[in-house]
């Protein structure tokens, strides 16, 4: 049933594309309209190709690169007709009420043919995500921007003063196309020479092996105390169809060896001390919490924050910010920093410093991206360094995280 409600809305959608591409070409001439509709005929035609080769499972044979932009702009394409055929739908709605009314012998003579009005928005709404997806797929996949935050903490031991933690998140290696890009992020990172590199999970999509050519970029981060780094909820493999649960644990410990030879401490509902000058730092990593059932519920608080207590400076990190909310504001208030990621700004949304921001994502996570307090304690949720299922951003840019305590 499932099936033939897509079939029946892809249909819908494609015959009011064409309806919208005869409206404006109407009036070339023979020549120019025989042109445009060979266009459009062949984009339709490369679109449905895919399709196709997706519903079948043979997509997967083509080369990366190839699978994932056809893949991105059969997306875009559709969603573009789909919000197009919208007003187009509206309007034969309008047209058939008007048409029952002269039916009914109302009084006024109705025009029923297509409003240019609503033909006219039908295509300038639907360009908009075309140009602006196809721009985010082009310009913004590795356009990676620095945020710098300069957080006051109450009662801050003078050795911590001018502390710089750096954060990265969501690296997602399964989904880069281009290993060169990456590295000017490494670059950016080093140069920040902060004291602290945190890590707050989903290296991967699905499989540790996603990782094996990244291995010797990502273990060229510099930090003057060292690289920690927790799980999140795609580092697991529960999105992949395994053979065998062993196949599946090998997995899981090929992900955490990854860590290792990167030279990444690795926090599994436990704590590292770091003795800055005369102060105790702690840096607690949790496995990934959720207060949503559909992730991965393996975090351990308790035993992770255990005999912290003492510590000058306590930071926690935790892959999914809805944790901090869930347990960390309630239970554990003397946490000062949580550092979380997951939502990647949902890589879309709209952000002007003092004067709006905004993605779909703040429907579904009420701490999604920056800078957070509630009282004493302080969450900060990075935007992701990579990007998953659409290979690209629009308005929420990939995210180096540099925090300064002051």
């Amino acid at each position: 049933m499932r099936f033939l409600i897509l079939i029946c809305v892809f249909l819908l959608t494609e015959y009011y594309a064409f309806q919208l591409f005869l409206f404006f070409f109407k009036d070339n001439s023979p020549s120019g309209k025989n042109i445009s509709l060979g266009i459009y005929v062949t984009c339709t035609l490369i679109q449905l190709i895919f399709i196709i080769l997706a519903m079948t499972g043979l997509n997967d044979s083509l080369p990366k690169q190839v699978n994932v932009i056809w893949g991105a702009m059969t997306f875009i394409i559709v969603l573009s007709k789909f919000i197009g055929g919208s007003f187009l739908l509206v309007d034969d709605l309008r047209r058939a009420i008007l048409f029952i009314g002269t039916k009914l012998g109302m009084e006024h003579t109705f025009n029923t043919s297509r409003s240019k009005f609503l033909s006219l928005a039908a295509l300038t709404v639907g360009s908009i995500p075309f140009l602006s997806l196809t721009y985010g797929m082009i310009k913004n996949p590795y356009n990676y921007k620095v945020f710098k935050v300069k957080l006051p903490i109450k009662n801050l031991a003078a050795d911590l003063k001018g502390f710089k933690i750096l954060q990265i998140s969501d690296i997602h290696s399964g989904s880069f196309l281009f290993k060169e890009p990456v590295k000017r992020a490494i670059e950016l990172i080093n140069n920040e020479q902060a004291d602290l590199v945190c890590f707050t999970g989903d290296l991967v999509n699905n499989k540790a092996s996603e990782m094996d050519e990244f291995i010797d970029i990502f273990k060229q981060i510099e930090s003057k105390n060292g690289v920690f780094s927790v799980l999140g909820n795609h580092d697991y493999g529960n999105y992949e169809a395994w053979p065998s649960q062993e196949d599946k644990n090998a997995n899981f410990q090929r992900l955490k060896d990854v860590h290792k030879e990167m030279g990444w401490q690795l926090l599994l509902n436990e704590n590292r001390k770091l003795q800055i000058g005369s102060s105790e730092l702690a840096v607690i990593g949790v496995e990934n919490q959720s207060a949503s059932p559909r992730f991965p519920q393996k975090g351990d608080l308790p035993q992770a924050a255990n005999n912290t207590e003492q510590a000058a400076f306590r930071l926690l990190l935790s892959h999914d910010p809805s944790h901090w909310n869930q347990e960390v504001t309630k239970s554990f208030k003397n946490i000062d920093l949580t550092l979380s990621g997951h939502t990647h700004g949902m890589q879309f949304g709209i952000e002007i410093p003092g004067f709006i921001k905004w993605s779909p994502i703040k429907y579904l996570y009420k701490q999604w991206a920056g800078l957070y307090k509630s009282e004493d304690q302080a969450l900060y949720v990075n935007r992701g360094l990579g990007y998953l299922g659409y290979p690209g951003r629009v308005g929420i840019m990939p995210e180096i995280t540099v925090i300064e305590l002051v």
